[in-house]
């Protein structure tokens, strides 16, 4: 009985011990608590129903005690905080960031280690992470892995793609987690760079419902100078464990006091717009490192690009070189392949297209020496990404740009030689100062050199970062490709301003996306930071751009304008060809027209895999701007246009499928029309199968 007694009298005291915190507005509710043995836990609620089950978190440490169990709450603070931010570009021109925090600080009593938990409540989530203070007792240490738990309170439907140490550019799957393990097998899918690790690994963003109706999203903010998180699932329990990408040693992380890891966050609401609309992730990361800002600008530009996608062209000078060692092969006396598509008299052509169109830059991929051996070797020495080849006059096309007013715009291919990158890193931006470029696109495709190392391990992290940082020393705005997947650091470094880290436009004309897959994104790769979608193919047959390719775009060409404002970014492309544009003038006026910057968005309708519509304001004028896009089964809107002023009248272009448009069998069948509307006015539009809409409204008078 005494026994007993002591039980019932030590597990009270545990529950005394747990601390509490709520959102700001009362929806979320926070509890921590140490188990019997000591181990962290928390909880999560939301108006009432279990979001996060009552969930352990802690690490494996190599070679040492693990911080799992035995500690004690030594201290804990509340503190509530609100302010409202401007960003350099964004969504919005001011973000609100209104949290109430709990920080728990803990020490292991066995080993005297000190570590803390920091929770910050939001609206529609919680973020939390471990700071770990200078100590005695834990100075270096190597993590093994970190062990914290997302245990779900049923057998929720999630949007979901494998986890990968190397790449993000699968395909959405759309299952019960219960069923995960069944399709794992199809949803790997071939890549150049890849490490599937579980049969239950997903990664993050990682967005659900649940069958009451509640949305939930799973990921991290702020990743610095630690590895990448995917999550490994338990599909007995239902619960998820944080599992870190490891470097070529099998290592997960390389620590010293004091430090602190990225953020964990788990969004929630019953209302998936809200989930669209949340800024939790930004709001974690640190505010702008960067004094001046002013040469930072949005940017809309064309390329030469995806004609060597579609296979019609070629990055490479010629085809009689099987291997290059670039200090010593003499391209003036090899034979041209004649399919080289960055050459003068193609860029020029260009250049005059994005003049004649309002376009700011003009990206041309395949300019520099190296192509012919570039891809699938693990070669170190790859680009030297400063010499151009002999059909690119790099300082007469760039004399010529500016003088139509167009800014060229530079492409450093990586090849995953990191090292090599950074070797030659300084002399490139240089190169890129003197001539007047403002703005990179990076590409990482293939295995990470040093051999062994994954393209999301700390140490390749820390890569990404350095460059940025290096950019902006010399004011250089990065869209970095096949890097690690965004996590708000585009707050704290604006001039990161795209990334690609998810299967874009490009595996369009390599058997196609899913008709669905624009209807996820923003739910989870854009959770993060902007996207360089690379949206615009009017021309959606590719065998009309390149006989050998009989691909196809899942999408109407409707929907293609729609994804100007639904994917958004500071940096969009127009990707087709001009030749196609050309083809659909009144169409691509949209293109011309849409902004890059907003004052303000507007999330009208939302449901993850099958429809998204969103309103946004342009940051420079009282014009509206709406996109529709939808998944393979189409999808009809009812607009009440409530967002504009009451006062005033405007005027909607409407760029709508066409009533026989179908996104396989009729996919570039559209209709223009032009009504008189205001804020009381209803729209009722259909977007057709794989389909879509976008909307210009623009103020009448004064």
């Amino acid at each position: 009985m005494r026994r007993i007694i002591l039980l019932l009298s030590f597990l009270m005291l545990q529950l005394l011990m747990a601390q509490q915190q709520a959102s700001p507005n009362g929806d979320v509710q926070l509890s921590f608590s140490l188990s019997a043995n000591g181990t962290p836990t928390y909880k999560v609620s939301y108006k009432g129903k279990e979001v996060v089950k009552e969930s352990t978190l802690g690490f494996l440490l190599k070679e040492t005690d693990p911080l799992t169990g035995d500690f004690k709450v030594v201290n804990s603070k509340k503190t509530t905080f609100k302010e409202t931010w401007k960003p350099v570009w964004g969504e919005e021109s001011e973000i609100l960031n209104h949290y109430n925090e709990l920080l728990v600080e803990l020490r292991q009593e066995k080993t005297n280690r000190l570590m803390n938990i920091r929770f910050r409540v939001y609206d529609e989530g919680v973020g939390f992470r471990y700071e770990f203070p200078t100590q005695k007792e834990l100075t270096y240490f190597v993590i093994e892995e970190e062990l914290s738990q997302f245990a779900m309170a049923g057998d929720h439907t999630a949007w979901w793609i494998p986890g990968d140490y190397d790449t993000q550019e699968y395909d959405y799957m759309e299952s019960k987690l219960s069923e995960i393990r069944g399709l794992m097998k199809q949803a790997v899918t071939e890549n150049v760079s890849q490490y599937a690790f579980s049969p239950t690994g997903v990664q993050t963003s990682l967005m659900m419902k649940t069958n009451d109706g509640l949305y939930i999203n799973l990921h991290e903010a702020a990743l610095v100078d630690y590895s990448l998180m995917n999550l490994n699932l338990d599909d007995k329990n239902f619960i998820f464990q944080s599992w870190l990408t490891p470097d070529a040693k099998g290592d997960k992380g390389y620590l010293y006091t004091p430090t602190k890891t990225p953020w964990r966050t788990i969004m929630v609401s019953d209302d998936a717009r809200k989930i669209l609309a949340s800024r939790l992730i930004l709001n974690l990361n640190e505010p702008c490192a960067i004094a001046d800002t002013s040469w930072i600008k949005p940017v809309k530009y064309i390329g030469v690009w995806w004609e060597m996608i579609t296979g019609k062209s070629s990055w490479a000078y010629t085809n009689d070189l099987p291997t290059i060692k670039l200090d010593e092969v003499d391209y003036s006396k090899v034979k041209p392949n004649g399919t080289h598509a960055a050459n003068n008299q193609k860029v020029r052509a260009y250049i005059d297209f994005a003049a004649k169109h309002g376009f700011d830059q003009v990206l041309i991929e395949g300019w520099n020496i190296g192509w012919e051996d570039w891809f699938g070797h693990r070669k170190d020495y790859v680009f030297d990404f400063v010499t151009p080849y002999p059909d690119f006059d790099l300082k007469g096309l760039n004399d010529y740009a500016h003088s139509k007013g167009v800014k060229l715009m530079m492409h450093h291919e990586t090849s995953g030689s990191t090292r090599n990158y950074e070797r030659h890193l300084h002399q490139a931006y240089q190169l890129m100062k003197d001539y007047g470029y403002n703005s990179v696109k990076s590409g990482y495709v293939g295995d990470i050199l040093p051999i062994g190392e994954h393209h999301y391990s700390q140490s390749t992290i820390n890569h990404y970062l350095y460059a940025i940082k290096e950019a902006a020393k010399y004011k250089i705005m990065v869209n970095a490709h096949e890097a690690v997947r965004p996590t708000g650091l585009c707050r704290t470094y604006p001039n990161m301003i795209g990334n690609e880290s998810a299967r874009g436009t490009e595996y369009e004309a390599f058997g196609g996306n899913k008709p669905f897959h624009t209807t996820i994104l923003p739910f989870t790769r854009l959770q993060g930071g902007p996207m360089d979608y690379t949206p615009g193919i009017f021309e959606t047959e590719m065998k009309y751009v390149n006989p050998n390719n009989n691909s196809q775009i899942r999408s109407t060409l409707a929907k293609q304008l729609a994804l100007y404002v639904t994917m958004y970014s500071p940096l969009q492309m127009a990707a087709d060809l001009p030749e196609n544009y050309d083809r659909f003038l009144d169409a691509f006026q949209f293109i011309k027209d849409v902004p890059v910057d907003w004052q303000k968005s507007e999330y009208l309708e939302a449901e993850p895999g099958r429809y998204i519509t969103i309103a946004r304001k342009d940051k420079h004028s009282d014009d509206w701007y709406i996109g529709c896009t939808a998944y393979e089964g189409g999808h009809a809107s009812e607009l009440l246009l409530s967002f504009l002023d009451k006062d005033k009248k405007y005027e909607a272009t409407i760029y709508a499928d066409a009533k026989d448009a179908d996104y396989m069998k009729n996919p570039k069948a559209y209709t223009i029309t032009k009504q008189k509307v205001n804020a009381k006015t209803k729209l009722k539009i259909t977007a057709a199968h794989g389909g879509g809409y976008a909307i210009r409204i623009s103020k009448l008078g004064n």
